[in-house]
């Protein structure tokens, strides 16, 4: 009799909590949401944010509301959000994943990869090493290896750490003595190419607004696919290259977000890849490709991206300094 009343106790006990664990999920969202763009107005990442927070608003019956946070590439939006007790009512929808995947190696973060949970992925970011009409090399990338080595001092733009670590190792695979500029983003990198003041350049998008034009031609792709708007450029890895830089955007929860809760959002996420409107903003208008990745793809590819770089900072010596 005991052992009975024991096995009924536990069986109700477990239903206790399936029946707790689906009304966690029923409950979520019980309050306005924000989403959270760690970059300023008027950006890439924040136009689609805007667009995605008024489809999410209607799958999850709640407002979503979007807030601004910028600072250090993202990272401010994720040091605030690791201290965030809300259990997924906010979340940053992380418009470049080097902030968190190379970042924590190169540069003292108060965050780590494993701070945080990973809803999904939904857009495929578009960075590329690009150079302007009427070079010497033309667009091709084989051609402008030829051209640096002929040319000691071809000028390459850079942006950020990252970019600078790339070319670097390019540089050393190749014999190359390049000039490096200094820029700050796509609005300080532009001039300069399509001026001809600098030979070629990293680019985190910019690009995408003279695919029409074809006045910011693609040398290479730095995804793992070749890009959606230059599909003819080779990727980093198609001419060579050991190195992982394909990027993508992520919503990012804090650790101790309930499963229900990630589940919940992922849905509507998945949800909103398909919808007219996230998919007109996003591929046509800023000409990146929405791709879904759910919560175990999306971390397993943070975390080998994370290696990659440790790797490759490591056998680089570090992040390069300014000359």
């Amino acid at each position: 009799m005991k052992m009975k009343l024991l096995s009924t106790a536990v069986l109700s006990a477990a239903m206790a909590f399936g029946v707790a664990g689906q009304a966690q999920a029923n409950d979520f969202p019980s309050k306005p949401l924000t989403l959270v763009v760690g970059f300023g107005a008027g950006g890439s990442t924040d136009i689609q944010a805007r667009v995605l927070a008024n489809v999410l608003e209607e799958n999850l019956g709640q407002p979503v509301n979007v807030v601004n946070q910028p600072g250090a590439g993202g990272a401010v939006s994720l040091t605030r959000l690791m201290h965030n007790q809300d259990e997924g009512h906010t979340f940053v929808y992380a418009g470049t994943n080097g902030t968190l995947t190379f970042a924590p190696h190169a540069h003292d973060t108060e965050f780590s990869l494993d701070d945080f949970r990973y809803v999904a992925s939904i857009t495929t970011v578009q960075h590329a090493l690009v150079t302007g009409e009427n070079r010497p090399f033309g667009d091709s990338w084989e051609d402008l290896l030829d051209y640096a080595r002929e040319n000691p001092g071809t000028s390459y733009a850079t942006q950020h750490a990252l970019d600078r670590l790339v070319i670097e190792y390019i540089m050393e695979q190749e014999g190359l003595d390049l000039r490096i500029v200094p820029t700050s983003g796509g609005a300080g990198m532009a001039p300069l190419i399509l001026s001809g003041d600098v030979d070629f350049a990293y680019s985190g998008g910019t690009h995408s607004g003279y695919a029409d034009t074809g006045e910011m031609p693609v040398l290479l792709g730095m995804d793992g696919e070749r890009l959606f708007a230059f599909p003819d450029a080779p990727t980093v890895m198609e001419a060579g290259y050991d190195l992982d830089t394909s990027d993508f955007r992520v919503v990012v929860v804090p650790k101790n977000t309930p499963d229900a809760h990630v589940e919940r959002l992922a849905e509507a996420l998945e949800a909103a890849t398909q919808d007219e409107r996230f998919i007109e903003i996003t591929e046509e208008r800023i000409l990146m490709p929405v791709h879904f990745r759910g919560e175990e793809e999306a971390t397993e590819m943070l975390h080998a991206q994370s290696e990659n770089y440790r790797q490759l900072l490591e056998n680089m010596g570090g992040v390069p300094e300014d000359d």
